[in-house]
């Protein structure tokens, strides 16, 4: 095995194979991490993404991944107890209400969970453009910690935002 066959192995060692995102309503924020990390993450990581209530469909969202070529599909807002799996290896909240919930949830289970706190777009008020922009931020903010935390890993503790 050359060096760099290693440094692959020990990278992919500690990159988790099942990611969580949560935030409140698996609207906006989480659904966004999600197309997110499928587009830039190895294609073996299961990505999923749940809220902790049911929430509806935002439309800025697909604009705003639309304009970085991504999209949700026909995906639908969803709750935790709607998830086909529950096992992951890291559980990735995005608001505190979602922390709150994961570790409850994770309490009895070896799960890692790590808050990246991020904007609600939706308090941004104004033109179309300006709500716009505060999406573009959001998106853009979750792609960086993505890459940065989850493609370029050096470990959970360097994870906390």
């Amino acid at each position: 095995m050359t060096a760099m066959e290693l440094a692959a192995d020990v990278e992919d060692a500690k990159r988790p194979g099942a990611i969580l995102f949560m935030c409140g309503l698996n609207a906006i924020r989480s659904p966004m991490a999600e197309a997110i990390a499928r587009s830039i993450l190895p294609g073996n990581t299961y990505i999923r993404s749940a809220g902790v209530r049911a929430g509806e469909r935002d439309p800025f969202v697909d604009v705003v991944l639309e304009e970085i070529g991504l999209s949700l599909g026909r995906r639908q807002p969803q709750t935790l107890e709607e998830l086909e799996d529950d096992y992951f290896d890291l559980i990735i909240t995005l608001s505190p209400q979602a922390h709150h919930a994961a570790l409850e949830l994770t309490r009895s289970n070896a799960i890692d969970v790590v808050y990246w706190p991020t904007m609600d777009p939706t308090v941004v008020s104004g033109t179309r453009e300006q709500i716009l922009e505060s999406y573009r931020e959001v998106r853009d903010h979750l792609a960086g910690l993505i890459e940065s935390r989850l493609l370029k890993r050096n470990g959970i503790a360097a994870q906390s935002a």
